[in-house]
């Protein structure tokens, strides 16, 4: 009997170390935690989207540049740039979003699929997500000159975006992308790619420091003879609570919607060229 009581304690053992150990593992194998605070960045999106059911509300502002100094406040009297943006979680991996920006009357449809996300174990290294989006210019006809057809409107961008939570205060993001305009004047090239660096650095639980930069790229350099576009930079700080992530940053990208900073930015980052700005992302 007292045999009986000894396996019996012996295969409980066991069976609670398995339990124990396959708790682990899984634990271990789950997504790293909010490697990023909101699906922003500065400039460009992160890999984060809002969860399966979740609306998100996006404010961009971008200030005039800061070249007049105290004359206009360092750009905040001068004229701006808003956008202003839903998104939505059909997924916990794929999200929708629509916005409308202020200077060029775009309305942008864009959508984020996650195909891979970092796990604590290590057995996925990084999170990788792609990213697109169609835009519409909703200016006046004459905008587009003599030869308008209802397609010059439109433009496009795509993104891969790479990123690795290192540990829990920095996390790297390396973003190539393609942006694409269906009409453009005869200084501007339709197309362009790029590749984007940033990251995001904890400074304490809620507040972190931001960084980006981005080099445009002609796709013909050889028979390319138009406008250089200016690499961006984008440096700030935000603060992220359970309900909103607030970001204040000086940057040279003054039009909000991606292919539009990234095919024809004239700014270079220097006095003339910063801009002061800020995004607001509130979880409805």
């Amino acid at each position: 009997m007292k045999k009986n009581y000894f396996y019996i304690l012996i295969s409980l053992i066991f069976v609670l170390s398995a339990t124990n150990i396959m708790a682990q593992e899984e634990e271990e194998d789950r997504p790293v935690r909010r490697p990023f605070e909101s699906t922003m960045l500065v400039e460009n999106q992160t890999i984060m989207s809002p969860w399966k059911g979740e609306l998100q509300m996006i404010i961009h502002h971008r200030f005039g540049t800061v070249e007049n100094g105290l004359s206009d406040l360092y750009g905040i009297y001068a004229p701006s740039n808003i956008r202003l943006g839903l998104q939505y979680g059909i997924t916990d991996d794929l999200m929708i979003g629509f916005g409308t920006e202020k200077n060029n009357k775009i309305q942008e449809l864009y959508g984020k699929y996650a195909v891979l996300k970092q796990t604590m174990s290590g057995k996925v290294p990084v999170s990788v997500s792609v990213l697109g989006n169609v835009s519409i210019d909703a200016r006046n006809e004459d905008v587009f000159g003599e030869e308008y057809e209802s397609m010059d409107r439109l433009s496009y961008f795509a993104q891969i975006l790479i990123a690795r939570k290192f540990n829990d205060n920095l996390s790297l993001l390396l973003a190539p992308s393609y942006s694409h305009f269906n009409a453009v004047d005869s200084t501007w090239q339709h197309d362009r790619i790029g590749l984007m660096a940033g990251g995001r650095m904890k400074i304490t639980d809620t507040m972190s420091a931001l960084f980006e930069y981005h080099q445009p790229f002609k796709i013909n350099p050889l028979r390319d003879y138009h406008n250089d576009s200016e690499p961006g930079i984008a440096l700030g700080i935000e603060i992220g609570t359970s309900t909103l992530a607030f970001q204040v940053f000086a940057t040279n990208y003054g039009q909000i919607i991606s292919q539009k900073n990234y095919v024809m930015n004239k700014n270079e980052f220097e006095e003339e060229g910063i801009m002061l700005g800020f995004n607001i992302t509130v979880r409805l």
